[in-house]
């Protein structure tokens, strides 16, 4: 028997929520709101797109039991626990 794929939450509100740790669900709802209202503009759908596909992307970080770590390492600027994207990506700076 196949392995099954991991399971993809893909761009779904509900799975999303489901992802976040809880102290990000009522910023991640207000701007889901937020732009779910918005959306009734048909021009501006695309902008609810763009957000749950942020918000699916910021899940992913923030529920890595890792996070909370390296984001105070990179906090507190000790670059000798991470690469910058400088350094990384030789010019980086210069394509923002």
């Amino acid at each position: 028997m196949a392995a099954e794929p991991p399971h993809e939450i893909g761009d779904d509100p509900a799975e999303i929520l489901r992802l976040l740790p809880e102290r990000w669900h009522e910023q991640f709802l207000s701007d889901h709101h937020t732009d779910l209202d918005a959306a009734h503009e048909l021009w501006r759908f695309k902008q609810l797109q763009e957000l749950l596909h942020i918000w699916r992307l910021h899940a992913i970080a923030v529920s890595n039991p890792d996070f909370d770590h390296a984001e105070r390492v990179v906090r507190e600027g000790r670059t000798d626990e991470f690469v910058s994207m400088e350094m990384a990506f030789p010019g980086w700076a210069d394509r923002q």
